[in-house]
């Protein structure tokens, strides 16, 4: 079934049935939704300030920071992240008149032990939205790759399969995360993988799936993102094969670059080779990392469920 297949007729009109009150030829349609004029229209205000207790920064990012917070309404710490108002009107803009769910309303929706729960979100007082997750302790696979952490050794294809894990969870909930890779996924210090962040997630519909949408990490963009295709959940897939190849080369499959005119030209270049950085990958491996990072879309592992059981393969 196409991803245009799964949403169709979901307006349609529906005919009366047999001994109905509605008079003969008249045609009952679903409620129309009603269009908020503003994305944190209908979120509950709090005094941010009388309600938490920020003990230390955890990170940040373009749009939003992080924060260790007491939460003093529950009495236990949380992890807290504060997003800038404007921007997030900027970057929810470009989806006006989509109804658009915000960040929080899709992590808050997504139940799964390798994604960060969300307990909360709403808006401060002061017009910021925030979101409150679980606090976890570990650090981010970004991390563990750029210290060659000894974490890693005999234990990257199991901390594959429950990223895939993951963001199977994601997409067969609806949506597309659009920003995977190894600075959104922590792991947890008991070796559990959590994903994090989902600032640019998508309902998977075909309206968020045309062209243009090029926001993401560079590094993980699609080559039909750089070049303004129509996008399907193999975008995730993509990201994930980088980095995939880059949690086991510790490195990554092209020049690493900011650049969009630098991304132009990696899809008319090879991949390196994953044996540049490990000689000794042997040829399954090898051809998996290749087969996860495939410009068409159609080469690519199809599925987070494909690309986990072949892994589960390699680990046998």
């Amino acid at each position: 079934m196409g991803l245009a297949d799964w949403f169709s007729g979901w307006f349609k009109a529906s005919k009366p049935k047999k001994n109905s009150p509605v008079k003969p030829g008249v045609i009952i349609t679903k409620p129309v939704v009603k269009k908020k004029k503003s994305p944190f229209e209908g979120l509950v205000q709090i005094n941010g300030e009388e309600r938490f207790e920020k003990i230390a920064r955890t990170g940040q990012g373009s749009m939003s920071k992080v924060w260790r917070a007491l939460d003093r309404k529950v009495g236990r710490q949380v992890c807290l992240k504060i997003l800038d108002r404007e921007k997030t009107l900027h970057f929810e803009g470009r989806f006006r008149g989509l109804n658009k769910p915000i960040e929080g309303e899709i992590s808050f929706g997504l139940k799964h032990h390798n994604i960060m729960q969300t307990h909360e979100y709403g808006i401060f007082k002061d017009g910021n939205p925030y979101i409150v997750m679980e606090l976890v302790d570990g650090m981010g696979l970004n991390f563990l790759i750029e210290t060659k952490s000894d974490k890693l050794d005999k234990n990257r294809l199991n901390l594959l399969c429950q990223i895939c894990d993951g963001v199977e969870h994601v997409h067969k909930s609806g949506f597309l995360h659009r920003d995977i890779c190894p600075r959104n996924i922590l792991v947890s210090n008991a070796g559990e993988i959590k994903i994090i962040d989902f600032g640019l997630s998508i309902p998977y519909t075909p309206p968020f799936c045309q062209p243009g949408n090029r926001t993401g990490t560079p590094n993980y963009l699609a080559p039909e993102i750089i070049r303004r295709r129509s996008t399907d959940h193999r975008v995730d897939m993509f990201a994930l094969g980088v980095t995939a190849y880059e949690l086991f080369c510790l490195g990554m499959p092209w020049e690493s670059t900011q650049s969009m005119q630098t991304l132009i030209s990696h899809i008319n270049s090879p991949p390196i080779n994953p044996r540049v950085f490990v000689p000794n990958l042997s040829d399954e491996i090898v051809n998996f990392l290749l087969k996860g990072i495939a410009k068409e879309p159609g080469d690519r592992f199809q599925t987070p469920g494909e690309m986990r059981d072949a892994a589960k393969r390699l680990m046998e």
